[in-house]
């Protein structure tokens, strides 16, 4: 998913630090230092890792994506069945119970999908508009009847925002209440949430698999500033710090109180170009942007090597990714020569950037002064991080830098949201291609895997022809936990499995 920097003020970030002090020492409760807040706990209201990075523990889905990143298991679903036409999915819920004691149930299933795909709030509609019925057979059974055969249905019910929640505590709740407390359906339950500080995490007794849980609970504490949050992960006032920047890990390799976490992801970091603007509407110009950013410089000065050319926004191990893509050079020359056959010489841009990150300040610093040799004045707007994503939504910007990390194993969701024309704008780019559009849901609908990879090697050949953004880089997620945290992991999707971290 996207990403979305959320405010935390100077205040809350000095609560953190001190409030911060000595809890890493608490029996049985893991501190893990982030830098923004939550945003909401309903799953079907958010598309920001800040969000289902936290409640994947909070809920279960019915079908689980493993540790490998690689496979779907049984979730809250212990079986399924699927028709030979493809149509029609029959789900075994197997014995659970949310954080309140009652049963989760088919009812509560059905409930929670028939909302993904009909709330006026939910971000994810799109994904689930294939779903004709979605009906309790029995309190064990569920029965999903789609409108057409889907390829990447059964991965889409793996995604959090398909979160599994009691309607009976929606209803009695209400969204709004249900939002900041929620009956869980996971290994954890929201105990606690500090707008701005801390979102406190306590066991789920009622966890179908609560004894599989060995942490009494989970912090997952705002520390906006990167060098603040490795500094305190070092003193020993957090147990992990996500989010660990690409110029502190050998330094804190080198610590033997640390150990430093190398995960493979799905994670892409890309520029955003505003189709709407005048001139990047023109091809040649977006062209012209992409001829003009040296990507290997970007990896080598930024990520210190961890990270590795993009070229494709499937990223690379995923499904479907061609290793084939278009890759243009860095020329300069050749992207003046695009931009005057434009008429777009002596262009500029303004650049939304998010301050107070070090990885995406560098990157546009860089940025700034690889586009001037092309001739592009770029003006660097350093923002709240709460305000960026408002504008980018308004399109009141002309680049930004973004990163997206996959949620479900099928390419279907990120190609949806990025360039399948769906209710976000293509990623708030703006970008249109009828031809790609109707690919992305020819490709939905396939059953053929063979067939199916050929429709999305043309989306993204025509997507990279097109410039709908620049691909900049892949890196892996970069973690850091005090030696005696145990199983502190993250699979490629993103999803951290505390209900296996162990402290000691």
């Amino acid at each position: 998913m996207l990403k979305k920097w959320m405010k935390v003020g100077l205040v809350a970030a000095m609560t953190s630090l001190t409030a911060g002090a000595g809890i890493a020492e608490a029996a049985g409760v893991l501190t893990i230092g982030r830098r923004e807040d939550s945003s909401t706990f309903d799953p079907i209201k958010t598309a920001q890792n800040i969000d289902f990075w936290v409640f994947s523990n909070v809920y279960d889905v019915l079908v689980r994506v493993d540790k490998t990143g690689t496979r779907l298991e049984p979730g809250l679903a212990e079986s399924w069945t699927i028709s030979d036409d493809a149509l029609t999915y029959t789900f075994t819920m197997r014995d659970a119970k949310f954080s309140d004691g009652s049963p989760v149930t088919a009812e509560d299933a059905a409930f929670s999908l028939l909302r993904i795909r009909d709330n006026e709030g939910s971000l994810w509609s799109d994904s689930y508009s294939v779903i004709e019925t979605a009906e309790a057979a029995d309190p064990k059974t569920l029965v999903i009847k789609l409108k057409g055969a889907s390829a990447p249905f059964l991965s889409t019910l793996a995604m959090p925002g398909a979160s599994i929640i009691s309607k009976a505590g929606m209803e009695s709740l209400g969204e709004e209440a249900y939002a900041e407390t929620p009956v869980a359906s996971g290994a954890f339950t929201v105990k606690e949430w500090r707008r701005g500080d801390r979102v406190i995490l306590e066991k789920n007794p009622n966890f179908w698999e609560a004894d599989r849980v060995s942490l009494d609970g989970v912090e997952w504490i705002s520390v906006p500033d990167d060098n603040t949050r490795m500094l305190n992960v070092q003193a020993g006032q957090l147990d992990a710090a996500i989010f660990v920047p690409f110029s502190r890990v050998a330094e804190l390799q080198k610590d033997e109180n640390l150990t430093v976490h190398l995960d493979t992801s799905t994670r892409e970091d890309h520029l955003l170009i505003n189709h709407e603007h005048p001139e990047l509407s023109k091809k040649e110009v977006r062209e012209a942007l992409d001829y003009a950013i040296d990507k290997k410089a970007i990896v080598d000065t930024v990520t210190f090597g961890y990270g590795e050319v993009a070229y494709s926004f499937v990223p690379k191990g995923a499904l479907y990714h061609y290793a084939d893509n278009l890759q243009r050079p860095y020329d300069p020359e050749k992207a003046k020569e695009l931009l005057a056959a434009a008429g777009a010489s002596g262009l500029t841009l303004n650049y939304l950037v998010n301050a107070g990150n070090e990885v995406d300040e560098q990157i546009a610093v860089l940025l700034q002064q690889q586009l001037e040799k092309a001739g592009i004045t770029v003006n660097l707007q350093k923002m709240d991080p709460s305000q960026t994503w408002d504008m980018l939504i308004a399109g009141d910007y002309d680049l930004s830098v973004m990163y997206w990390t996959n949620d479900i194993l099928d390419p279907d969701q990120k190609t949806t949201f990025v360039v399948g024309h769906d209710t976000n704008m293509n990623y708030m780019t703006r970008y249109k291609n009828d031809k790609v559009k109707d690919l992305v849901a020819a490709a939905r609908l396939e059953m053929d895997p063979a067939k199916r990879e050929a429709m999305y090697v043309e989306i993204q050949k025509t997507a990279k022809d097109d410039v709908h953004w620049i691909d900049l880089y892949y890196s892996p997620f970069i973690n850091v936990t005090r030696k005696n945290i145990e199983n502190f992991t993250q699979n490629p999707l993103g999803r951290f499995f505390l209900e296996d971290t162990v402290k000691n």
